[in-house]
């Protein structure tokens, strides 16, 4: 097969069938350990820890290569404040009326409610925003599933964030718009998630949840 764009060889180490066992067997007892936490210490996080958490959300898979993704990592306090305000002003009028009783309901678990003091106390708050198009030489370049895209990226974040120690919160207060006033973000920009990022708060508490069995969320075709 011939290329008009430039290939490189792929190489990476085979590994045995049992080490393949013992690899995946161990990653998942690793992740199985990953919680949405909302209780965050101040204890800040180096800059370049974050950094390499990004660097490897970019190396998420994304339609065409167009990496369409933007991260916005902020610790600067006036704008965790500003971000804070804007969001339980929209999650007020969700928990207020916006939600339809069986969201509120489903919630329950989770004792969750409008206020989001986390969004303050976190270190490092990072927003994901999704690139509809790109501008090149001043004209419109589509992306292609975006969507998808920044969504694998945001898993391949939250895993980081995981295996680094820390931990994190997928926060969606909808709708997000504030997001792109606060941040001055440009046109071709739409907030998709918000997450805080720290080590958790002392004592800190999760809920007694348990995750779907491999029956439960898979079908087999062997």
């Amino acid at each position: 097969m011939t290329h008009s764009y430039p290939f490189i060889p792929y190489s990476r180490e085979f590994l045995p069938e049992e080490t393949l066992r013992l690899r995946s067997q161990a990653f998942y007892s690793d992740i199985n350990q990953r919680r949405s936490v909302r209780e965050f210490s101040a204890q800040p996080v180096p800059r370049d820890v974050i950094e390499n958490l990004l660097k490897a959300a970019n190396c998420a898979p994304s339609g065409a290569h167009k990496q369409p993704w933007t991260f916005c990592a902020i610790a600067n306090p006036q704008l965790k404040s500003a971000i804070r305000k804007a969001a339980e002003a929209e999650e007020y009028e969700n928990y207020h009326g916006r939600m339809t009783p069986e969201w509120l309901q489903d919630l329950e678990p989770f004792g969750t409610d409008w206020q989001k003091p986390f969004l303050e106390t976190a270190p490092w708050l990072i927003v994901a925003f999704k690139r509809i198009y790109d501008v090149v030489d001043g004209s419109k370049r589509h992306n292609y599933y975006v969507t998808e895209s920044v969504g694998i990226a945001c898993g391949f974040l939250l895993t980081a964030i995981h295996e680094a120690g820390l931990v994190a919160l997928t926060h969606t207060p909808s709708p997000m718009n504030f997001l792109t006033r606060i941040l001055n973000r440009p046109e071709n920009e739409r907030p998709f998630l918000l997450i805080p990022v720290g080590y958790p708060a002392e004592n800190t508490l999760v809920p007694d949840i348990d995750r779907k069995s491999l029956p439960e969320f898979t079908v087999w075709f062997e």
